[in-house]
């Protein structure tokens, strides 16, 4: 069998040798020996990296890929397989939520630009009517401001001709298959969680243009529930907007 020293391993891997050191010392990469002490490797080591490499970019600990290169090693084909969706999957969700919560985040971005444009330039000086940073309600509760604001906003949309078209299309995309469910004064939706970056965006964007809806987010593990609120003229704009497709 060919063999190879480190220096060529790493030449060859485009890894470099420490990494081959320290994967070494982790019992990802066993090496031989010759008589003068030298790390020896096989073609296999080439195979090995790879597997190393694909493993650490779907986010999985050199611990885990550890334990999968054993099974990689004893195990069939399937065994690997069967050992690694679970992996895959947790990674998955750890990352959906992540990005839900990056979504959310966003979301307050968009609605504490649109509250900080909305108020008026005043040339004094700063003091509590200025409100630049309302903060959080308490409680879960929707604070003074925020209540107002879309309770007393104008039901009327800015949004005019194909405008109106596609962002209800991309509505009914971002919701198709919703469970819907009467709340007071509007609607909630529920969804899978991986929609939550998509439709948080699309609620930034509405409220730009439909400053008289109210949306809240609240990611329940698996779930996205989505409630909209409007005051009693605009509910027929709620519900037309949110119907469920045909």
């Amino acid at each position: 069998m060919t063999s190879m020293r480190i220096s060529r391993l790493a030449e060859r891997s485009g890894v470099p040798a420490t990494t081959l050191r320290f994967y070494e010392d982790k019992g990802l990469l066993p090496a031989d020996r010759t008589p003068a002490g030298y790390r020896v490797y096989g073609e296999d080591a080439l195979a090995r990296l790879s597997f190393i490499d694909a493993a650490k970019h779907l986010g999985l600990p050199l611990e885990e890929i550890g334990e999968l290169l054993r099974v990689r090693e004893a195990g069939a084909c399937r065994d690997v397989k069967a050992d690694l969706r679970p992996r895959i999957a947790a990674r998955l969700a750890e990352a959906e939520a992540r990005t839900a919560e990056l979504a959310a985040f966003t979301a307050s971005l968009h609605g504490a630009l649109a509250h900080l444009d909305a108020l008026p330039d005043r040339a004094g000086r700063c003091d509590p009517e200025c409100d630049f940073l309302a903060p959080p309600p308490e409680d879960g509760a929707p604070g003074r401001q925020e209540a107002e604001r879309w309770r007393t906003a104008p039901v009327a949309c800015s949004l005019t001709g194909e405008d109106v078209h596609e962002r209800a299309a991309r509505w009914r995309e971002a919701v198709d298959g919703a469970t819907r469910a009467e709340v007071p004064e509007g609607l909630r939706l529920t969804l899978p969680a991986d929609r939550a970056v998509r439709v948080a965006e699309l609620a930034a964007a509405e409220q730009r243009c439909c400053p008289f809806f109210d949306f809240r987010l609240h990611l329940d593990g698996p779930v996205l529930h989505l409630e909209v609120r409007a005051p009693a003229e605009g509910r027929t704009l709620l519900t037309d907007l949110f119907a469920p497709t045909p």
